[in-house]
């Protein structure tokens, strides 16, 4: 098992922490905590993994942090 921190913005916390830790099993991808935790992979528009662009099928290892944002909209 590996420990990671996933920091959610705008909407995607409302119900949720806004930082949680999480215990995951080695091998989890960043889609496998956003389905985790129950959010629609088409609200999430960035995936950041220890601050740098992380394709959801990246897997996280021990201590990663990964950030969760929505599309952004305005005028």
């Amino acid at each position: 098992m590996v420990k990671v921190e996933v920091r959610l913005f705008a909407h995607l916390r409302q119900g949720r922490e806004k930082t949680q830790t999480m215990e995951v099993k080695e091998g989890t991808t960043i889609l496998d905590i956003i389905k985790a935790l129950n959010i629609d992979k088409d609200e999430v528009a960035i995936m950041l993994l220890n601050g740098r662009d992380g394709p959801e099928t990246r897997q996280v290892k021990d201590g990663d942090v990964v950030s969760l944002f929505p599309p952004v909209g305005g005028g």
